[in-house]
């Protein structure tokens, strides 16, 4: 199989470089909030990705990782525009995808395919898999023939480690992995270009999420593949990303190569994300530090002003943090994040300490119930 073809010209002034396939620039999706019986009135938004700037590398491995209700997939969806964006652009191989419509975005749709979550509500259960297969071939004209598309599903089958025999079955006659190979073939049977796989593995078994993980790198390798990967499982990110970005409340707030951000977060949020990984030495897993935060995730819908991580931040100071709202910048070759102080913190000039939370009603935030919270498991243990 080879990879897609008939690509669209690129368009003069896009600003994305030749090794750039998908270049999102300043991406906003802002959901409303009605109220009313009668006449529907809005009272507010939600902010589920709000001002988000990253490029995809052509052939890379992409991962987004942050705790539920960060937005991930929703700049997911609306990278391929099965969310409409509220503000921003997305170009993909040098077209922005906001000029297209129709006809089009269709034929464009067709180099940009979606894995998701629950490999079991994605696939129609009154379909076969030969039907599911074909349908996606029907609908961008690659069926070709009875006997040519039969090698094809065939050859599918084979690139995703199942049996020709399961042409004929149904979805509810596979385990939860073989359902989520049956979701990886039919993004691959249009022949995409990119492919974003929204928490690809975590509707399966541990020994199962390795298998499929270790298919998308075959895969990714045999067919020439981008990937978007959205997760939340920092040890799957980890051993199938080449870079990494990290997003909170609707924003990034850093990025970097794999490696680098394991060895080395610069982030308060991706060092308490990543101290969360447990370690399998038992002499280091009880002598390292973990970083607890306090308090739950602030709604979107009302999110904090300044930075928005300042309000479960052991590293938070009495300046700019909850007024001005940092920009991602490079802070190590490659190393970008969104954070005033993050020099001072990566050289120990500012160490972490307790953090005061507040209790949110319906109407606002109380400042009268505060709660402090330690910023280590040791200060937990030894109040």
């Amino acid at each position: 199989m080879s990879t897609a073809v008939n690509h669209e010209p690129e368009t003069p002034g896009s600003g994305a470089t030749n090794d750039t396939l998908v270049s999102v620039e300043g991406i906003k999706v802002h959901f409303p909030i009605k109220r009313g019986v009668i006449l529907d009135r809005t009272v507010g938004h939600v902010y589920a990705v709000d001002g988000v700037d990253l490029a995809v590398r052509r052939g890379e491995t992409y991962g987004l990782v942050g705790e539920s209700g960060c937005g991930k997939s929703t700049l997911g969806r609306a990278v391929l525009r099965l969310s409409e964006p509220t503000a921003g652009r997305v170009v993909f191989d040098g077209t922005d995808l906001s000029s297209l419509k129709g006809e089009g975005l269709r034929r464009m749709r067709r180099r940009m395919q979606m894995v998701f979550q629950d490999p079991m509500s994605s696939l129609d259960p009154r379909q076969s898999v030969e039907s599911i297969l074909v349908e996606g071939l029907r609908a961008h004209d690659l069926d070709k023939g009875r006997e040519e598309t039969g090698k094809r599903l065939r050859s599918l089958l084979s690139a995703v480690g199942l049996p020709n025999t399961s042409l004929r079955k149904y979805p509810h006659e596979f385990s939860g992995g073989q359902r989520q190979r049956i979701g990886i073939a039919r993004a691959l049977a249009v022949e995409p270009d990119l492919i974003i796989a929204d928490e690809p593995v975590s509707a399966l078994d541990v020994s199962v999420q390795a298998q499929v993980v270790n298919l998308l790198e075959d895969l990714q390798e045999e067919f020439g593949l981008t990937y978007l990967v959205i997760a939340h499982d920092l040890a799957v990110v980890r051993h199938i990303s080449d870079r990494v970005g990290v997003m909170y409340l609707g924003g990034l707030v850093e990025e970097a190569t794999s490696d680098d951000l394991y060895a080395e977060p610069l982030h308060p949020y991706t060092k308490a994300l990543l101290s969360a990984i447990p370690v399998p030495d038992p002499l280091v897993e009880d002598r390292r530090e973990r970083i607890l935060l306090t308090g739950d995730l602030p709604s979107p819908a009302n999110p904090p002003k300044g930075c928005r991580f300042h309000t479960r931040c052991p590293w938070k100071q009495e300046t700019r943090c909850d007024t001005e709202r940092p920009e991602m910048r490079e802070v190590l070759p490659g190393h970008k994040v969104a954070c005033h102080w993050a020099e001072d913190i990566r050289a120990n000039r500012i160490q972490p300490h307790a953090v005061e939370a507040v209790l949110v009603e319906e109407d606002g935030i109380s400042p009268d119930v505060p709660l402090v919270g330690p910023a280590s498991v040791t200060e937990a243990m030894n109040p």
